[in-house]
C-alpha cells in the first residue's frame, strides 16, 4: 500500500479521520496555499479560499473515488474554489474577470505579504493579462512544475490543449515584458 492509499484509508475510517485530516493539512497546506495565492493574488483571500478548500475536502473525502491522485483531486477543488471566489468578487465589483485580475495585480506592490523583486512584480502583472485558462496553465506548469498529464487531470483538459495554452501564455508574457522594457 502506498502512503497515499494509507492516508485515504485513514480518512475513510471514522476513528482515524480527524488525525489523518490533520496530517493531510500538514502535508499539503503550503502547496495548496501558493497555488491558490497565484489565482486570487491577495494573502488574506488566499487564506480564506484555502480554509474553504479544506472544508470542502473534509466534507467530500468519502466521495473521492481514487481514479486520480489525492493531490490532483485536492488541487482541482482548490482551483475551482479560487475561480469561484474571484468570479464572485468580480461580480460584486461589477467588473469583468480579466479587469478584476488586472486590478489585483496592480495592487500587488502594496501587498505587505508580497516580497518579490521588481522583475517578479513585472512577471505577475504579465501573468494577470492572460486569459484565465492560460493563467492557470502557466502557473501550474511554470511555478508548480506540474507535468502536463497532472494538469490535464486537474483541469480535465487534453494535454494538447494545455501545451497550446502554455505556448500562447509564454508568448504573451514575453511580449508584455518586451513592451514595458522599451
Amino acid at each position: 500500500m502506498t502512503e497515499e492509499s494509507i492516508l485515504i484509508a485513514q480518512l475513510s475510517n471514522a476513528k482515524t479521520k480527524e488525525k489523518a485530516f490533520k496530517e493531510l493539512i500538514a502535508l499539503y497546506k503550503e502547496r495548496l496555499y501558493w497555488h491558490i495565492r497565484k489565482i486570487v493574488i491577495s494573502h488574506d483571500d488566499a487564506d480564506d479560499v484555502l480554509q474553504n478548500t479544506f472544508i470542502k475536502i473534509f466534507k467530500n473525502i468519502d466521495k473521492f473515488n481514487e481514479q486520480s491522485k489525492l493531490f490532483s483531486w485536492m488541487y482541482r477543488i482548490a482551483t475551482n474554489e479560487s475561480i469561484t471566489f474571484i468570479n464572485k468578487r468580480a461580480k460584486e465589483r461589477k467588473l469583468d474577470i480579466d479587469d478584476y485580475q488586472q486590478e489585483l495585480s496592480s495592487n500587488l506592490a502594496e501587498d505587505e505579504f508580497f516580497t518579490g523583486e521588481e522583475i517578479q512584480l513585472i512577471l505577475q502583472k504579465a501573468i494577470a493579462t492572460l486569459p484565465q485558462k492560460q493563467r492557470l496553465v502557466f502557473n501550474m506548469k511554470y511555478f508548480d512544475d506540474l507535468k502536463y498529464e497532472e494538469i490535464s487531470e486537474i483541469l480535465e483538459t487534453s494535454v494538447g490543449a494545455l501545451k497550446a495554452s502554455y505556448f500562447h501564455a509564454v508568448k504573451k508574457i514575453e511580449s508584455y515584458i518586451k513592451e514595458i522594457s522599451n
